[in-house]
């Protein structure tokens, strides 16, 4: 599997934890949209798209099923949003 694309939206709300959308392509065939990337108190997160649930409790709708695909994803969409936020800061 490859990530073919990332693109990242950033979130200009500076008082709320969530900093940015990310959607991204997989093998150029297979768009993911909606995973959060959230600011946590050992750095920023990723988190998967969810919908909420009758009884209140969020369940992800798509999610990776191994801890090799988690990770490459989520080291993936951190570095395109440190990318999107240094050219943030340099426009």
């Amino acid at each position: 599997m490859k990530i073919s694309d990332i693109r990242i939206r950033l979130v200009k709300k500076d008082d709320g934890k969530l900093k940015a959308v990310a959607s991204i392509t997989i093998d150029e065939c297979f768009v993911v949209h909606d995973i959060k990337v959230i600011e946590g108190s050992e750095g920023p997160f990723i988190s998967m798209p969810s919908r909420k649930t009758p009884d209140g409790e969020y369940k992800d709708i798509v999610h990776p099923i191994n801890t090799e695909t988690r990770e490459m994803i989520r080291d993936a969409v951190l570095e395109a949003y440190h990318k999107a936020q240094s050219e943030a800061v340099e426009a």
